[in-house]
């Protein structure tokens, strides 16, 4: 796989410069494309680190594992909502085997220099045929947080979601995931009361 090979910061693309930092809203005139793949580009965080985006690769599985090994038990509980103390391979590769139809998976990652690359960060949504409803979950290494990234991560993954033809997205937050509640909040989504769980807030876009 080849890169542009040019670096861009972390920064918030000028597509994306709205108020608030919300994406711009879907032109209703448009149908639902057939998605591009992110390919990779190199990304360049506040502090200098270079980082390859792109979608994830049913080969990324020992990336993804080594990433999920430098996460401490709060990263872990407030991504999956519950204690994991390991990502298996079965599970692993399940997560990097994408039906790019109705999901989407995109990964930050150590350039291709690298001899044993290691996924840092991953936004990740499935859309459902049948509400066009898109759920979505994200996870930033803490080493590389306070970054942007996360920021950069949802943007795209929004835009790939409209790609795709959902109408709007959601995700389920633990009410004590600040960072989160913040970030969701800069890109317009709204919050409400999860009625199964006092502790987790439901987080929605209409897109």
């Amino acid at each position: 796989m080849k890169n542009s090979g040019n670096s861009v910061p972390c920064t918030e693309p000028a597509r994306f410069q709205t108020v608030g930092g919300r994406p711009p809203p879907r032109d209703t005139r448009l149908q639902p494309l057939s998605a591009p793949r992110l390919t990779g580009e190199l990304i360049k965080a506040r502090d200098g680190r270079s980082l390859l985006l792109r979608d994830i690769h049913r080969d990324d599985v020992d990336a993804l594992r080594r990433g999920f090994a430098t996460l401490t038990p709060d990263e872990i509980r407030l991504r999956f909502l519950h204690p994991l103390t390991d990502l298996p391979r079965p599970m692993a590769a399940q997560f990097c085997e994408i039906d790019t139809e109705h999901a989407v998976a995109i990964v930050l990652l150590d350039p291709e220099d690298v001899a044993e690359p290691t996924i840092r960060a991953v936004a990740r949504a499935y859309i459902d045929p049948a509400t066009l409803a898109a759920e979505f979950a994200l996870i930033v290494q803490h080493d590389y947080a306070g970054q942007g990234l996360g920021t950069l991560l949802m943007q795209r993954l929004i835009e790939a979601c409209r790609q795709r033809g959902a109408v709007e997205i959601w995700g389920d937050v633990l009410n004590e995931n600040g960072a989160m509640l913040e970030l969701c909040g800069h890109l317009g989504f709204s919050r409400h009361a999860a009625f199964h769980d006092p502790g987790v807030i439901r987080v929605h876009l209409s897109t």
